[in-house]
């Protein structure tokens, strides 16, 4: 395991391939390994002809553990990928977030644009700007001692899911109640970079993929047929249309 100390907490990643990089940013209760490399994507992408690095976010995997929602939020999460991208000394690189990694991903973009060649936006749309709805129950749901005492089926969805993948519960529910910032139409309209945006077409979290993508003027949707928001990942229509964008759409 890799990690380096950014603003001083400790970010671990993944580093393989060589080639054109590519930086991976997982959703929200997930890691680099559950998100990225069991489905294939790292293989994949390495076959490619990639360098590949996937970080585990702040709160995640096996990145530092904070428990203030004050430590969290997507901007403060977008600097620990630069971060790493400092470390590596990788001046400008392909990103791809999901979920909470989309939205994270479009701060790096829009903070950093000259850190970023194109940019893929998965498992989350229209709900970047408008919001996917209220944290608490999640975040209650992480706090909850028995999962059986859960009611809301989000909440307990999220909390079977930091459950499989042996998630800290009390950092993700700090991670919850902060890391949903909204982006104005204002500042999406100014990412000007190649986007994707990939959503399934029963995902009932993102929002919808073409409303987001028509407010960016390089942006193109991917629809992931019949996929909700917890399978999509490894689709492998999501995996093809990555791969075309890649490879055929010009920064």
């Amino acid at each position: 395991m890799a990690r380096v100390e950014v603003g001083g907490v400790k970010i671990a990643y993944l580093d393989e391939g060589e080639g054109d990089p590519i930086l991976l940013i997982h959703g929200f209760a997930s890691n680099k390994q559950v998100n990225w490399q069991y489905p294939g994507w790292v293989d994949l992408l390495v076959k490619d002809g990639r360098r590949v690095i996937a970080i585990d976010n702040r709160g995640h995997g096996e990145s530092e553990k904070l428990y203030d929602p004050a430590d969290y939020g997507a901007p403060l999460m977008a600097e620990d990928a630069k971060g790493v991208l400092d470390h590596l000394e990788i001046e400008t690189t392909d990103v791809m977030g999901y979920s909470m990694g989309a939205r994270i991903s479009a701060f790096l973009t829009l903070n950093h644009p000259d850190r970023v060649r194109r940019a893929i936006f998965s498992g989350l749309g229209y709900g970047m700007v408008a919001g996917v709805g209220d944290p608490e129950p999640i975040a209650s749901a992480l706090e909850t001692d028995r999962i059986q005492d859960i009611n809301d089926r989000t909440g307990r969805a999220f909390r079977a899911f930091a459950d499989q993948t042996g998630s800290d519960r009390l950092a993700l529910a700090a991670c919850m109640r902060s890391s949903r910032q909204k982006i104005s139409e204002e500042d999406v309209a100014n990412i000007d970079r190649p986007v994707l945006v990939a959503v399934g077409t029963k995902d009932e979290i993102a929002g919808s993929p073409h409303k987001l993508a028509n407010l960016m003027p390089h942006a193109e949707v991917l629809e992931i047929p019949g996929r909700d928001h917890m399978v999509a990942v490894g689709d492998k229509v999501h995996k093809q249309g990555v791969l075309a964008f890649l490879n055929n759409v010009e920064a």
